[in-house]
């Protein structure tokens, strides 16, 4: 059974910076996809961020240069790194992990997922 465990949310004041970390177990090897998706208030999920198997990384146009996805396979772990936050960054943030997918912004591609941690950023 996979399973997907959040943490590291919180609440920051705009330009400040929070880092993500989704530990996954339940997986035999390394070889799965995993994103980032977030969930504003009132509004529906969107992908931010993935990476694959081999440590490439993709990125929502919305926060490119602000985010960074990264990946420790010993420990199972990925993390996400954010700065420069702004108001608009405020969700619920859920990894997500499946073997393939495609494209990987699109949540229905996504067997497994988190319960999410919260993140909140203030003007």
């Amino acid at each position: 059974q996979v399973r997907l465990v959040e943490s590291g949310g919180g609440s920051v004041q705009a330009g400040g910076s929070l880092k993500l970390s989704c530990a996954a177990s339940g997986y035999s090897d390394n070889r799965y996809y995993i994103a980032w998706f977030r969930q504003p208030p009132g509004k529906g999920r969107e992908g931010v961020a993935g990476i694959d198997r081999s440590g490439e990384a993709s990125y929502a146009d919305s926060v490119k240069g602000r985010f960074t996805i990264s990946k420790d396979n010993s420990e199972n772990t990925v993390y996400l790194e954010m700065n420069g936050l702004e108001p608009e960054d405020t969700a619920m943030y859920y990894c997500a992990s499946d073997v393939w997918v495609d494209p990987w912004y699109e949540e229905s591609e996504y067997m497994y997922w988190g319960q999410g941690t919260q993140v909140t950023v203030s003007s």
